[in-house]
């Protein structure tokens, strides 16, 4: 601005000047004194002169910055305009001296060769310039192309702005959806963020149904209720199923449902994308790999302003692009946490139904172990020792009734143990089995001790009693003894219980013959096999009322206890069934046969059983009982009885001095130990009860073998477990024998006998 103003100047006063010349100037009177006078203008002249001679020698000094910033041609030039500014600042130095007298040949000389010179290097930096034009048209080049690329770079840099922008709009977004993992939260800030942001008129999301056949509108910024209906697309909508196809924002169709649905109910609307954001469930990662399942998809639809025509930018659909994937990431965990949340309770649930059972198991635990504990030491302990006291008597002088009774007794009582055992069994295992225990018999002397025994029932009930037993039968055969006599037990039982009025039992015992086919239709699908060594026994036990007879045909066979009419009969069935499944244990079968109003009248029991030596009538008392062996053998044997019930250890001492045996009873290991230390090696036998507190019997068995290396006693061990490893374990620890309680003489001296054959031969 400077420039142009001094250039006008300049160009104003020449114009000035002109015009006076040409207005008469050149007449005026210059001689005069005055302004205007012939030595005033030379003066002015001079002191121009010098002026310039200043002025060009100033300009040298400021241009040899540059000489030293620029290169060789431009230097050159460069200097060249230095020496014309000199030569000229020169000239009009020596011109100013020029204005007054006369000069002297030396300084117009000099003036003059200063103009030649200055003329010489003008022309010289002429021509240099115009060498330099290429130069500098190639500078200028240059310099666009650079002014081009310093635009390029600022359009890069607004790009740059911009995304660092929209990086800042996603990550600000972002942040404000991973604040919460809760589903709803999360896609409800993310049409709040996306609003504000962009400036949207609405925005909504779109996710299926379960049978994933319906897109429902399950999340939307304004809500309308003019467009209930369309809260819901199929999926084989156009648009749905572009948008599902394809990655990336899709910009819908002016008249699409799904923009049209999502408007919040506004007529009027501006442009409408969309995209779709995968929806990952925990169930897609099982096992650590994703599994081969359809994706599902969720819809983001948002709606611009229609009032500015407004479009979307690059910009908008990159932040809605990577928006969408942080949405998508943000729901999976969110999915993931749900379902990580409901397998947690679920777990906390089992792990609670699992500390309930635990408990439930312990406190049954302890009521089994209270249950056996009480039926132990209330009954089968009593038990076992009432059966020692009756196995003395058994071995007496008896008559033949009161060894019938006696026997009966025993009987009973062995009936009674069978059934406490087996409640024992079945509290401890809970397999449900009973355990059956096959060993030779006497037929003929179990028959004629339930004979007995059903006659006590019998008279107690107020019923008649009657035996009709065929003379044919074997005596010596194979089979469950007590299980034999249990059944028959119940079979009387069950009758009498179920009967309320009075009449006649009649206990019958036949031989079931091949040819024998009448009561073949009560055998069901199981048929008795007669042979040589083999015998079918049926044992039927009918009830009669007072004088009557009946007929077959009045007879129903049933194999299960029919419909009762109440809870007593209902556990007369469950005690028939269970009586029925120990039967078929035995391989044999059993029946209930009712009259016509539904009454149990009789029961069969069908067993075969293997013969053994010999067959006889069944009455003869030489049948009755095995003939005894001599006890000599035992006579002034030591003994040592350990046992930790009293009662028991008295009826076990008493049986032993029957034998003849010396004992000396004990009630613990410890003093059993004690014992030993004390009598030296005069004891030859030790019984040992295996279950005794503080020191069992295997511990103190292993401390006899330990520090009795030499004569070490005989060792049995008693024991009222049915377990089958019992005997292997009493090896191991050095025992010789096993006698299983209830103690009975007999068995007793079999199993003494036993022993001491084996430890003298």
């Amino acid at each position: 601005m400077a420039k142009a103003l001094v250039l006008w100047s300049l160009i104003a006063s020449l114009f000035i000047a002109v015009s006076a010349i040409d207005n008469g100037f050149s007449h005026c009177h210059c001689d005069d004194d005055g302004f205007w006078s012939i030595n005033s203008i030379l003066e002015c002249q001079k002191v121009g002169d010098f002026l310039i001679a200043i002025a060009y020698f100033s300009i040298p000094i400021e241009l040899l910055y540059f000489v030293s910033c620029s290169t060789v041609p431009f230097k050159w030039v460069l200097l060249q305009f230095i020496a014309f500014i000199v030569l000229c600042g020169l000239t009009h130095l020596l011109n100013g001296w020029t204005y007054y007298g006369p000069h002297s040949f030396q300084l117009m000389l000099t003036l003059t060769i200063a103009k030649i010179l200055t003329a010489l290097v003008s022309c010289a930096t002429a021509i240099t310039l115009l060498t330099l034009i290429p130069l500098l048209l190639k500078t200028k080049v240059r310099e666009l192309f650079l002014k081009q690329n310093v635009l390029e770079l600022d359009q890069e840099v607004g790009m740059m702005k911009k995304q660092k922008e929209a990086s800042w709009h996603v990550r600000m977004l972002t942040q404000e959806i991973r604040k919460s993992l809760d589903k709803h939260t999360i896609l409800y800030t993310t049409l709040v963020e996306l609003s504000n942001t962009l400036d949207l008129q609405n925005c909504a999301v779109w996710m299926p149904n379960e049978d994933k056949t319906e897109m429902n509108l399950t999340h939307e910024l304004k809500v309308s209720s003019s467009n209930i209906s369309q809260r819901s697309l199929p999926v084989n909508d156009p648009d749905v199923l572009e948008i599902k196809n394809n990655n990336g924002v899709r910009i819908l169709r002016q008249d699409s449902a799904l923009g049209a649905a999502s408007s919040g109910g506004s007529a009027q609307l501006g442009t409408v994308a969309a995209i779709r954001m995968p929806m990952l469930r925990f169930s897609n990662f099982k096992g650590g790999t994703p599994e081969f399942v359809e994706t599902c998809y969720a819809i983001l639809v948002l709606v611009l302003p229609s009032a500015n025509d407004r479009v979307w930018s690059h910009n908008e659909m990159e932040i809605v692009e990577v928006v969408a994937d942080q949405v998508a990431v943000a729901l999976s965990h969110a999915a993931v946490l749900e379902e990580s949340q409901l397998m947690r309770e679920k777990l906390e649930e089992q792990n609670r139904a699992l500390q309930q059972a635990k408990e439930n198991a312990i406190m049954a635990s302890q009521a089994r172990n209270s249950f056996q504990r009480v039926m132990s030491h209330g009954m089968r302990r009593p038990m076992h020792s009432i059966m020692g006291l009756l196995s003395i008597f058994q071995d007496d002088s008896l008559s033949s009734k009161q060894s019938i009774i006696v026997h009966t007794m025993v009987k009973s009582c062995t009936v009674l143990s069978t059934l406490i055992n087996d409640a024992m069994e079945i509290s401890a295992k809970d397999k449900g089995k009973f355990p059956l225990e096959t060993r030779p018999f006497q037929l003929h002397s179990m028959i004629k001790e339930a004979s007995c025994l059903i006659k006590c029932l019998c008279v107690y009930k107020g019923f008649g009693f009657a035996v009709d037993v065929q003379n044919s039968l074997p005596n010596q055969v194979m089979g469950d003894e007590r299980r034999v006599f249990q059944v028959l037990l119940h079979m009387v039982g069950h009758l009498l219980n179920v009967s309320d009025m009075g009449g006649s039992v009649i206990f019958r015992v036949v031989s079931e013959g091949a040819n024998e086919g009448r009561n073949d239709k009560f055998l069901g699908t199981w048929r008795p096999i007669t042979s040589d060594e083999y015998v079918s026994i049926k044992f039927e036990i009918e009830l009669l009322d007072g004088g009557s007879q009946y007929n077959d045909g009045d007879i129903t066979t049933v194999h299960f206890a029919g419909r009762r009419q109440n809870s007593n009969n209902a556990k007369e069935d469950l005690s028939f069934s269970m009586c029925r499944k120990l039967v078929q244990m035995m391989q044999g079968n059993i029946w209930i046969s009712s009259n016509y109003q539904g009454h149990a009248r009789s029961m069969t029991l069908l067993l075969r059983l293997q013969i053994q030596v010999f067959r006889g009538a069944i009455f003869e008392r030489g049948n009755l009982l095995d003939q005894p062996k001599s006890n000599s053998i035992f006579k002034g044997i030591q003994v040592i009885l350990a046992d930790d019930d009293d009662i028991n250890r008295t009826v076990t001492k008493k049986l032993l001095e029957k034998l003849g045996c010396r004992v000396s009873a004990v009630s613990s290991g410890f003093e059993c130990l004690n014992a030993l230390g004390s009598t030296g090696n005069s004891v030859q036998v030790v019984v040992l009860d295996l279950h005794m507190p503080e020191m069992d019997g295997f511990e103190v068995a292993m401390r006899i073998q330990k520090f009795r290396s030499h004569c070490k006693p005989l060792i049995i061990a008693l024991t009222a477990s049915a377990e089958e490893n019992v005997w292997e374990r009493c090896l191991q620890t050095g025992m010789n024998g096993v006698i299983r309680k209830p103690v009975l003489l007999q068995g007793m001296a079999e199993e003494l006998r036993s022993v001491l054959q084996r430890a003298n031969g």
